[in-house]
C-alpha cells in the first residue's frame, strides 16, 4: 500500500490513494486546490473505489479519468465504483470531452500509396483545368451576348476597373521596367566590354525589353497586384453571400463581376506594356550613357536603325492573352471561395501562383511559335 497526497487546502480533506488487494481506494476532497502533485502506485488495479471521496470537482474528475487511462495503457481494465450519480455524470462528461493523450503516428507510405497520391493529384489538376476552361467558355459566351446587346455592357464598371488595374499600376510598372533596363545595360556592358563591342548593348536592351521582358514582367506584376485583388474582391462577396443575392435578383454574376474585369484588363495590359517598354529603354539608355559613354543620340540612332518594329509587335501581341489568363484565373478562384477566411486566403495565393505560372508557360509557347515562324 502506498499513500501520497498533496498539501490540503483550507477546509478540505487531503486526497489520498490507497492500493489494497487490486482496488485503488480514493478518499478525501478531489478539488482543484488539492489534486496538484497527487501521485499513487497504480499497480494492477482492477477497481477504482470512489466511495471515500467526499467532494469532487472538474479537476478531481480529470485526475480520475487520467488515472483510469494510465491503468488501461498498462494493460488493465479498471472499473469505477462507489461514485454518486453526480460524480458519475461529471466523470462521464469529462471522459467524452478529453482529447486522446497519444497522437498516433502516421503510417509510413508505401510505393503504392505514393503512386495513388500522384494519381489523385493528376486527376485533381485535370479537373481544375477543365473547370477553368469551362469558366473561360462561359465568359466568352457572355461577352458574345453583350456584343449582340451592347446596352447591357456596364461601362461604368469597366472604366472603374481600368483605373484600378491600369492607371494605378503605372508607377510600379514604370519603376520595375526602368530598373530592368538599368540592370540589362550594366550587366551587358560588363560582358561586352571584354570584346570591345559595347555599342551592341543597345541591341541587347532593345530586343530583350521589346520582345520579352517588358510585357512578361508587366504581366507578372499585374498578376500579383490585380489578379489577387480580383480573387479577394469576388471571394469576399462570395463569403458574404452577395453573389447568391445577385442570382436571387436575376443578375448574372459573370456578367456583373467577371466580364468588366476581363475587358478592363485586356484593354489596359497592352498600354502598361508600352509604358514598360519606354521606361525600360530609358533606363537602359541612361545606364549606357553613364557606364559606357554611349550618348542618348547614338543610343537613339542605333535603336531606330538596328531594331525592327516587329520586335515591338511580338511583345505586344502577347498582352491580350496574358490579360485574359490573369483575369480568368483571378475571377475563377474568387468564385471558388467558401464561407471562411482561410479559404479566401488560400485561394488568393493560389490565384497569384497559378496566374504567374500560366503566363510564363504561355510566353514560352509564344517564343517557340515565333521561333518556328522565324519572326
Amino acid at each position: 500500500m502506498d499513500t501520497r497526497g498533496s498539501r490540503p487546502a483550507d477546509n478540505t480533506t487531503a486526497p489520498q490513494m490507497n492500493f489494497v488487494d487490486g482496488v485503488l481506494v480514493l478518499e478525501g476532497d478531489f478539488l482543484i486546490g488539492s489534486v496538484d502533485g497527487l501521485l499513487a502506485q497504480r499497480g494492477q488495479a482492477e477497481t477504482i473505489d470512489l466511495s471515500g471521496v467526499t467532494r469532487l470537482d472538474t479537476a478531481g474528475a480529470w485526475a480520475v479519468v487520467t488515472l483510469e487511462r494510465r491503468i488501461k495503457a498498462a494493460g488493465g481494465m479498471p472499473k469505477i465504483t462507489g461514485a454518486t450519480s453526480l460524480q458519475s455524470d461529471l466523470i462521464a462528461t469529462l471522459r467524452q470531452n478529453m482529447p486522446e493523450t497519444d497522437i498516433p503516428f502516421a503510417p509510413k507510405k508505401s510505393v503504392a500509396d505514393r503512386l495513388e497520391q500522384v494519381g489523385r493529384s493528376t486527376v485533381s489538376a485535370f479537373q481544375k483545368t477543365m473547370a477553368i476552361v469551362g469558366f473561360l467558355g462561359r465568359v466568352v459566351a457572355t461577352i458574345g451576348g453583350l456584343i449582340v446587346r451592347p446596352g447591357r455592357i456596364r461601362w461604368t464598371a469597366i472604366v472603374h476597373h481600368m483605373q484600378q488595374v491600369g492607371l494605378n499600376a503605372v508607377p510600379i510598372v514604370s519603376l520595375m521596367a526602368f530598373l530592368i533596363g538599368v540592370v540589362l545595360a550594366f550587366q551587358g556592358a560588363a560582358q561586352l566590354r571584354q570584346f570591345g563591342a559595347e555599342v551592341f548593348v543597345v541591341d541587347l536592351i532593345a530586343i530583350s525589353i521589346l520582345r520579352e521582358l517588358g510585357i512578361l514582367l508587366t504581366a507578372i506584376i499585374v498578376a500579383g497586384r490585380s489578379g489577387s485583388a480580383f480573387t479577394a474582391a469576388i471571394g469576399s462577396m462570395k463569403m458574404r453571400e452577395e453573389i447568391d443575392a445577385m442570382r436571387t435578383l436575376g443578375l448574372d454574376p459573370v456578367e456583373v463581376l467577371v466580364v468588366p474585369r476581363v475587358i478592363a484588363l485586356t484593354i489596359m495590359l497592352p498600354v502598361l506594356g508600352i509604358i514598360a517598354n519606354f521606361a525600360g529603354l530609358f533606363g537602359g539608355a541612361l545606364m549606357s550613357w553613364i557606364e559606357l559613354g554611349v550618348s542618348p543620340g547614338v543610343f537613339q540612332s542605333r535603336l531606330v536603325s538596328n531594331t525592327g518594329v516587329e520586335h515591338l509587335f511580338v511583345g505586344l501581341i502577347k498582352a491580350p492573352f496574358f490579360a485574359l489568363i490573369i483575369a480568368i484565373v483571378g475571377c475563377f478562384e474568387g468564385m471558388q471561395v467558401k464561407g471562411n477566411a482561410e479559404s479566401l486566403g488560400h485561394l488568393t495565393s493560389t490565384s497569384v501562383v497559378l496566374a504567374i505560372f500560366l503566363v510564363i508557360a504561355a510566353d514560352a509557347l509564344f517564343s517557340i511559335f515565333f521561333a518556328v515562324l522565324g519572326v
